[in-house]
């Protein structure tokens, strides 16, 4: 697979595309909040119950856990822009249906639909990481990042005003308006991405997904109204823990996975994951609870009594802290790392909670508490990204970060789910209604402060080497991409044993002659590979894959197409059984890990000699036996990365030691 040479694309204008995507991230993320300030009118809008209404909300969560994933690796195979403008595309379909009916059915339905829109974000991040100079992708993803948290704080105060003097329908035209706007703009301005790795899509991978996606978000959000331990909870959560444990064997099977579980378990994409999911519970902490405090009528002795509006407003400040702070998190990631960025937004965090344990006596307190919050959000949430794509293939940018887009998802969800609990469990009676305690307020901020705090040390838990700035005049790890007229395209070659047959699963890094690192991939069930080079020209290929001795080699890389690499020196313990100077035929010799696990048994030739495949590293007993001779003896092997030979010898008995890949020596001691 090819693509038109980089110096024959135009770059658009970095400020522009930057502006553009930004922009889009935010107009997804207003529909999460769009309708949350109209949830105790709609039952009497729609005429339904105030539990059909809550399901507005659910909806549009449930579609886009679901989606995510989908359109992400989508963008990867066939496209990216492609891919944001079917999100955008969902966006106004579903803007459009509520704004035209004006019942339950359409409403839910088209809140579905705008769901969809959520797996923008990860996509146009993975967009900026493809056509920016490198120099300006760590600012435009912090930025993209923060738009999670910036059309969430400005969402609920934007549809409170436009409901209080237009309409309920006005929500969903300005949806519609926007997002047609942003189509055409992004058709103009953003061009189409050339990493593109094709391929067949894991169908099956994806409905296993989405059912357990479906079913555990399902069971957090209407845990608190089911009932924890009631029969349609407790299912929910079985369901998705039995799809989920059929749908990992098939995702380690697939050659083209859904989501690539041996990258996603590496540890900087493991460990940044579950930052993830502790940074966006304690993200939302922070928005469900302020505005629910400033709502509190002023006879529970700590609540202002605002509206909804008003109480939206106060959100203001911290979404627009989290726009200004966005490129100041891009200079602590280029200055100390990435990671360190993500250890600095997370403490902030902890600081902006324990403030509002204590800053409670009046509006502005409470402002400052929750914008110094917003503030580690948008540091947090800035480096996330950046962590990601240093760790994955460049092939598999929007997937990679699709995946963690939906583990903040499922944070905030879980969020959602625990405070409302905690917040219910402390109540005092106010006249006919229960109101939470100022205690159950403070209790939520410590535990959104625990989990920021969790985040951090997961962060800490980082490899060092993305502590590190990058070295003066080399590129950046998670750029990867030159400055000037230049980008990428994907090549695709395969890997093979010495008899042609495709070896998957085996890694395919790319160095060029500098010593610069340009990508990596895994070679899927038919041995095929594809990495995103910038410029053709002489690389240097190095091949690895289990079972065989690692090589590299220098190549000329031009076109689309890498000559099959030829995996020729398999990994294996061999040698030759003897009896007095003489070989023995048929001698059956038998592999045990000293622990007592069988591994192998092979059987000698003709001229006593026997091979076997290495097995996992680790300590090994050899035994050949002489059945004839009633004789046997034993030998023990240290197992390392590289082949041994190990000869037997019938005549002796006494036990010798061999360290594969080292020099032989013996155990006695």
């Amino acid at each position: 697979m090819s693509s038109s040479p980089a110096s024959e694309r135009r770059r658009p204008a970095t400020g522009l595309v930057i502006a553009v995507l930004s922009i889009c991230g935010t107009v997804v993320s207003l529909q999460q909040t769009l309708v949350v300030p109209l949830l105790p009118d709609f039952p009497a809008i729609l005429h339904t119950t105030a539990d059909n209404a809550s399901w507005l909300v659910t909806v549009t969560l449930l579609v886009s856990a679901v989606a995510t994933p989908i359109v992400s690796r989508l963008a990867d195979m066939f496209g990216k822009r492609r891919m944001m403008l079917v999100a955008l595309g969902s966006v106004v379909i579903g803007s459009l249906i509520p704004a035209l009916l004006a019942s339950l059915p359409a409403v839910l339905v088209g809140r579905g639909l705008q769901g969809v829109g959520a797996s923008l974000i990860p996509v146009g991040i993975s967009i900026m990481r493809d056509e920016l100079p490198g120099e300006k992708v760590g600012g435009a993803v912090a930025l993209m990042s923060a738009t999670l948290g910036i059309g969430g704080a400005i969402g609920m105060p934007l549809a409170g005003v436009i409901y209080e003097h237009l309409s309920w329908h006005a929500l969903f035209w300005v949806s519609v308006v926007f997002g047609v706007v942003m189509f055409v703009v992004v058709l103009a301005v953003v061009p189409e991405s050339q990493v593109r790795t094709g391929g067949r899509f894991d169908v099956g991978g994806a409905v296993l997904l989405s059912v357990a996606l479906a079913a555990l978000m399902l069971g957090i959000s209407k845990g608190g109204t089911w009932g924890w331990t009631s029969e349609a909870t407790l299912g929910c959560f079985l369901l998705a823990v039995v799809v989920a444990a059929i749908w990992a064997p098939t995702q380690l099977r697939a050659g083209q996975p859904l989501v690539d579980l041996r990258t996603s378990a590496r540890r900087p994409v493991l460990l940044t994951n579950i930052a993830s999911i502790l940074l966006g519970f304690a993200m939302f902490g922070n928005m469900l609870s302020t505005t629910q405090q400033m709502q509190m009528p002023k006879a529970t002795g700590y609540g202002f009594g605002l509206s909804v509006t008003a109480a939206g407003l106060c959100m203001l400040p911290g979404g627009l802290s989290m726009v200004v702070f966005s490129p100041i998190s891009a200079a602590i990631t280029r200055r100390f790392g990435a990671r360190t960025t993500l250890v600095v937004g997370a403490l902030i965090m902890v600081v902006g909670y324990v403030g509002r344990v204590f800053m409670t006596d009046s509006i502005l307190q409470v402002i400052i508490g929750a914008s110094v919050i917003s503030i580690g959000t948008a540091v947090g949430y800035a480096a996330m990204p950046t962590l990601i794509m240093r760790a994955v293939p460049i092939t598999e940018t929007a997937s990679a970060n699709g995946l963690n887009t939906l583990l903040r998802a499922v944070g905030t969800t879980t969020s959602s789910a625990a405070l409302a609990a905690l917040l219910s469990a402390t109540t005092v009676q106010l006249g006919p209604v229960a109101v939470p305690t100022l205690d159950a307020f403070r209790h939520s901020f410590w535990l959104a402060a625990v989990a920021a705090l969790a985040a951090a040390g997961v962060a800490l838990a980082l490899p060092r080497t993305m502590a590190a700035a990058p070295a003066v005049g080399a590129a950046a790890e998670h750029d990867r991409l030159p400055a000037g007229d230049h980008a990428e395209h994907v090549v695709t070659g395969r890997v093979v044993d010495a008899e042609g047959a495709a070896l998957a699963r085996a890694v395919v890094t790319a160095i060029l002659p500098d010593g610069t690192h340009v990508d990596w991939g895994r070679t899927d069930e038919e041995g095929t590979y594809r990495l995103a080079i910038g410029e053709p020209g002489r690389h240097v290929l190095v091949v690895s894959a289990d079972g065989y001795a690692s090589r590299s080699l220098f190549w000329d890389v031009q076109g689309g197409t890498i000559q099959a690499l030829d995996m020729l020196d398999r990994l294996s313990v061999r040698g030759t059984v003897r009896r007095d100077g003489e070989p023995v035929p048929d001698a059956p010799v038998a592999l045990v890990k000293q622990s007592g696990e069988f591994h192998d048994s092979v059987t000698t030739d003709a001229e006593g000699r026997f091979c076997t495949d290495l097995p996992p590293s680790g300590r090994y007993v050899l035994t050949a036996i002489d059945p004839v001779h009633e004789c046997s003896v034993s030998r023990a092997v240290v197992v390392g990365s590289a082949s041994a030979v190990v000869d037997l010898d019938l005549t002796g008995t006494r036990d010798q030691a061999v360290v594969a890949g080292a020099s032989s020596q013996a155990l006695n001691d």
